[in-house]
């Protein structure tokens, strides 16, 4: 920090100097350390920390085509940033959260995404029918989008999914399945991490769980002496939900119980493994996610 201290009154006067002649419609803040940029009726601003920083370890002799250098990339990085804004709208009351299959390291690679557990990753999408999709870190410093959980969780449950419909249908002659549906949604697969408010049936056994598309989730409240007749018809509906699908989530059947771990069934097995029948542990409940409230 002293060293900051020590370059800002040079660096900003560098600001000072060279800002006119790289973005004349820009004015610097001393006060503030930050730029602000107008672009039309919008005015982002950034941060001179940043290149305090890059001059506080550079010599001095670099420093003006340090500066030039920042303050061109700043001025170019707002001007895509109202691009998509102008295209987006507010963006913040468009993040979602989807749930997917766990993804490699390569694939979460830039993605603002967290760990669901060991089977999902939760990722926060740009909900627009032409421009959306997965949101990328790089895409989150351009918007200046910060706290993307407090955004983006209650953006799915409180508005995305606030219709969802749950209802029960026959799966076999005498057993019957949970269905949690909104057609249409991108977003369901969200709510395996609320399946307790949408089983509140269900004992220490659990449930089968699935979710064969982004708009579906099946559940399946363990009865033991059913399990072997329900097991096989539930995996079969999976599949077939799954690869008939246009936006297909899982193929895969879970075990779900309350405040443990989900496990995911070998499907040649016809049937999940013994119970445990010593109840489960009070755990401290965590964030959806894991994202900071």
């Amino acid at each position: 920090m002293d060293e900051l201290f020590e370059v800002s009154a040079d660096v900003h006067a560098l600001i000072q100097d060279l800002l006119p002649v790289i973005n004349p419609s820009a004015r610097f803040q001393p006060e503030l350390a930050q730029v602000v940029l107008p672009v039309g009726r919008f005015e982002p601003s950034a941060t001179t920390w940043t290149i305090l920083e890059r001059c506080a370890r550079a010599d001095r002799v670099a420093w003006p085509r340090l500066v030039e250098e920042w303050l061109v990339h700043v001025s170019d990085r707002a001007a895509l940033a109202i691009g998509d804004i102008e295209l987006l709208g507010d963006v913040r009351k468009r993040l979602r959260i989807r749930m997917v299959p766990k993804l490699t390291e390569s694939e979460r690679q830039g993605l603002a995404t967290v760990s669901a557990g060991r089977h999902f990753d939760a990722v926060i999408m740009i909900d627009h029918p032409e421009y959306g999709g997965p949101l990328t870190l790089a895409r989150a410093s351009l918007l200046g989008l910060t706290d993307l959980g407090e955004l983006a969780v209650p953006n799915t449950y409180q508005v995305e999914l606030a219709d969802v419909d749950v209802h029960d249908q026959p799966l076999t002659l005498t057993e019957s399945i949970r269905v949690i549906h909104k057609p249409g949604s991108r977003y369901v697969s969200a709510l395996m991490a609320e399946l307790r408010h949408f089983l509140p049936d269900v004992g220490k056994a659990g449930a089968l769980v699935a979710v064969p598309t982004h708009s579906t989730i099946l559940a399946y409240p363990i009865v033991s002496a059913a399990m072997g007749e329900v097991f096989g018809p539930f995996r079969e509906l999976t599949k077939e939900m799954y690869a008939a699908s246009d936006d297909p989530t899982s193929p895969d059947v879970f075990w779900w119980r309350h405040d443990q771990p989900l496990v995911k069934l070998d499907p040649e097995a016809g049937a999940p493994p013994e119970l445990d029948p010593s109840p489960s542990p009070a755990r401290k409940r965590r964030s959806r996610f894991g994202f900071r409230r």
